[in-house]
């Protein structure tokens, strides 16, 4: 609900405060006087386009406070954007600089123009003559069917677009997969081409350090046997006993230490430390023959390793890691494993296209299945909007005028279902029904406008999202007695929510429980706009005045029979 409006500096508009009843709220006044900036006032405040035009000859900056009674979603809304209330309204304030900034405030925080929007959103639904062009759009007619429906709509909806984005997923998988199938051959190709490279050379984890090893040995086996045979014979002496080794030398000092061993701990510790000196290098002689006697000269071995090891480090040129790895082979070895994940995922059988084009098929079964619960909500709820808009066009003054609800399959499903939905105007039964937005003229569109607001109202109140309703001369091209039933129309919705209408009827705003007038005046030498609210015989005399331009007795009888008309009453109880 809308509280109170307060404008400042913003067009013809010095300052003004505008306090907004429950119930049917009628603005009225010349033409010129400034209602329009009322609404542009308010368009403002819900985060719409700001135009320094509009901000007052001579002014830094224009200015529209409100405070709102925001619904649970606005609530939602505001505090997300750290917002607070007072006294459990909502307080927002947007200024526009001469200069062109604008700035918004909502609950006493500095906020982006679109958190106003989404409250405006929210809260507030304006009807103007644009509304009639949106009417026309038959975007804005399937909305307004699919409101109708419900809630069950609201989720079969939500439903047929996850259905539908997931098929369209699969379809763009598809394509991709087809755009790409040289690609994947040329893949599994070149992953084939390596494991059999890999396969052909069996490498081995640390494989290549053992290689380099024995190559160093191969490359060098006549120096190893030299010096291998050297030690030992300076180890053990030569084998004809020519020259003495170490191990003679050894033998005999240890001999004489145990001479006197008997007589000396030192001398013992020293003897069995040569003992064990002679145990060890017994083991080296023996080693070292071993060893001699197991080197050969062995160029086919040698040419072998050069070879496996050319081998390996072809592969880990190809397939390996940094050249620092501390075992380079490894990494050939996990490309090797992923390789043939990978293969067999390029070749297993029931995965690829075959696998695509089955859950491809069910996505598209799943969306048709989801789209046909939307035609079938839009069928039934088609039936009923009919038959509640027909009965409010037959009070409207337009008797015998049917709404028919179109729909018109489509080629392929969409995101909103598999049909556009086109509202048809039977002027009368005589008449075919031709699209309103080709048939209808602007009176008969405003009073269809306001007969599916009225019809949308009651399922809109049981789901507790109505919201304010604005309307801005809705009833232009309409007079006479369809002027009352717009009134009434008008009454009816009230009794849900508030409604505010700036209207140039009289048969209208007589049915208003808030009756605002909008004066032209002078600030100076500048024109000035005030806006105050009028009963009794002030109400009477405006309401005079729009009946004839001018309150003559005649005028004003007219005028307190608008008020006193049974009609009126009936709204009321």
């Amino acid at each position: 609900m809308i509280r109170e409006l307060r404008l400042t500096d913003l067009g013809v508009i010095a300052d003004a405060t505008i306090v907004l009843g429950e119930g049917l709220t009628a603005i009225t006044g010349e033409t010129g006087a400034g209602k329009t900036m009322l609404l542009t006032g308010l368009g403002l405040l819900l985060g719409g386009r700001a135009d320094p035009a509009t901000v007052r000859p001579q002014a830094k900056q224009a200015a529209v406070e409100g405070r709102l009674v925001p619904t649970p979603a606005a609530l939602r809304i505001a505090e997300d954007a750290g917002a607070m209330l007072d006294d459990g309204e909502l307080v927002v304030v947007r200024t526009v600089a001469a200069e062109g900034r604008s700035r918004a405030h909502l609950g006493g925080r500095s906020v982006p123009m679109g958190v106003l929007a989404e409250i405006g959103a929210e809260m507030v639904t304006v009807h103007g003559q644009s509304d009639q062009v949106r009417l026309r759009a038959p975007a804005h007619q399937r909305a307004a069917l699919d409101s109708y429906a419900g809630d069950e709509q609201t989720a079969a909806l939500a439903e047929l677009v996850r259905a539908h984005e997931r098929r369209r997923e699969l379809d763009l998988e598809l394509e991709r997969w087809d755009s790409e199938v040289a690609a994947r051959a040329a893949e599994l190709q070149r992953l084939e081409a390596a494991l059999e490279r890999i396969d052909a050379v069996q490498p081995v984890a640390g494989e290549l350090e053992d290689l380099r090893s024995e190559t160093e040995r191969l490359d060098n086996v006549e120096l190893l046997l030299e010096a291998a045979a050297a030690a030992r014979s300076a180890l053990d002496g030569d084998d004809d006993g020519s020259t003495a080794g170490a191990m003679l030398a050894l033998d005999a000092a240890r001999r004489a230490l145990e001479s006197g061993a008997e007589h000396d701990a030192t001398l013992r510790e020293w003897a069995l430390r040569v003992g064990e000196a002679i145990h060890l290098l017994n083991d080296v002689v023996a080693e070292t023959g071993s060893y001699v006697a197991s080197l050969e000269v062995d160029p086919q071995r040698l040419a072998a390793v050069h070879e496996r090891r050319a081998a390996l480090t072809d592969l880990v040129r190809s397939y390996g890691g940094a050249a620092d790895e501390p075992d380079p082979v490894l990494p050939v070895l996990a490309f090797a494993e992923q390789a043939r994940a990978r293969v067999l995922e390029l070749t297993a059988p029931g995965s690829g296209r075959e696998a695509l084009e089955r859950r491809a098929a069910e996505a598209r079964a799943a969306e048709e299945a989801a789209a046909a619960v939307v035609t079938e909500n839009r069928r039934r709820a088609a039936e009923g909007l009919c038959v509640q808009v027909d009965a409010e066009l037959d009070g409207l003054a337009m008797r015998g005028a049917r709404l028919h609800v179109e729909l018109i399959g489509r080629a392929e499903i969409g995101p909103t279902g598999a049909e556009d939905v086109e509202l048809r105007l039977q002027p009368h039964p005589d008449a075919p029904a031709r699209p309103i937005a080709k048939g209808a003229s602007g009176g008969e569109l405003s009073r269809i406008m306001l007969a599916l607001e009225v019809a949308l109202a009651g399922r809109r109140a049981e789901a507790g999202t109505l919201p304010v309703f604005v309307f801005d001369e809705v009833d232009s091209g309409v007079g006479g007695r369809a002027a009352t039933e717009v009134g009434r129309r008008l009454a009816d919705l009230a009794q849900h929510t508030q409604v505010v209408v700036v209207t140039h009827l009289a048969q209208v705003a007589a049915f208003a429980d808030t009756h605002l007038v909008v004066s032209k005046g002078s600030d100076g030498d500048r024109v000035a706009t005030t806006v105050h609210e009028v009963a009794g015989e002030d109400r009477e005399g405006e309401l005079a005045r729009m009946l004839s331009g001018e309150e003559s007795e005649t005028a004003r009888r007219h005028a307190a029979e608008l008020l006193q008309r049974p009609e009126r009453a009936d709204v009321r109880r």
